[in-house]
């Protein structure tokens, strides 16, 4: 999918929605808070901006956005769960404007961190950016994903492969999928006008997952730690634009 200038404009105001959803909840990050509180604080941004969420309500998800610390790798439920000093949490959220949408995450840490869980942070953080790099006009769809593993396994770390990024515009999932490692083939050549939610999931131990009882939570096999971090980027003459970027 192509999107039109005005497609992309409606495109970049959810993203900005996003991006102050992004801010306002990681400076919210301390112990003593619960997900839940993170939860409040993304409803409150996107009633003020009168945005959407396109996370509430999706396949029955109850909240707007995904909350997920330590060993849990995504679609975490916001609840009780009080944050505690040393630990991590992925925050992953979106936003509708005029029928479009905006995804983004990024992990953060609460208070002080083992250098571990620091390092994994910053080498995640690295290889969303490594992939992003890639979102240019005539290149292959799968380099993102050559980018990403190159990044975190050159780190030691291991990728996950049972969830990946994707296609966005009318609907918060599109195709193609964007898988974070090299899948074998090249994919799709990019074009002008594509936009994609890249977002890879770096463990500290195996890629392997397990989804909780809650039919949601994805936590890692061996109970490694887990980063995750994701930008809606669109395609340009200019190279990628990336729509959700805020200082996270």
């Amino acid at each position: 999918m192509r999107r039109t200038p005005a497609e992309l404009d409606k495109m970049r105001r959810a993203g900005r929605v996003v991006a102050e959803i992004l801010e306002a909840t990681r400076a919210a990050i301390k112990p003593g808070i619960t997900t839940l509180d993170l939860d409040r604080i993304s409803r409150e941004v996107l009633e003020r901006r009168h945005a959407r969420s396109n996370f509430l309500n999706y396949h029955g998800f109850p909240a707007t956005i995904c909350t997920s610390p330590n060993d849990m790798i995504v679609h975490g439920i916001p609840g009780s769960y009080v944050l505690e000093e040393g630990d991590i949490v992925s925050v992953d959220c979106g936003a509708i404007v005029e029928g479009y949408h905006g995804d983004a995450a990024y992990t953060a840490p609460v208070g002080e961190v083992t250098p571990e869980a620091a390092r994994l942070m910053e080498v995640t953080r690295r290889s969303l950016f490594a992939g992003i790099e890639q979102l240019y006009d005539g290149n292959r769809l799968h380099e993102v994903g050559r980018a990403v593993q190159q990044v975190a396994e050159a780190a030691g770390y291991s990728v996950v492969r049972n969830y990946v990024g994707h296609g966005i515009g009318t609907a918060m999932h599109e195709s193609p999928s964007v898988p974070n490692y090299w899948p074998g083939t090249p994919g799709p050549r990019l074009k002008v006008g594509n936009v994609f939610a890249v977002e890879p999931m770096v463990n500290v131990g195996g890629p392997e997952t397990v989804e909780l009882a809650d039919g949601w939570s994805v936590v890692t096999a061996d109970g490694s730690l887990s980063a995750h971090f994701e930008h809606t980027i669109a395609v340009t003459d200019d190279g990628p634009e990336v729509f959700t970027l805020a200082d996270v």
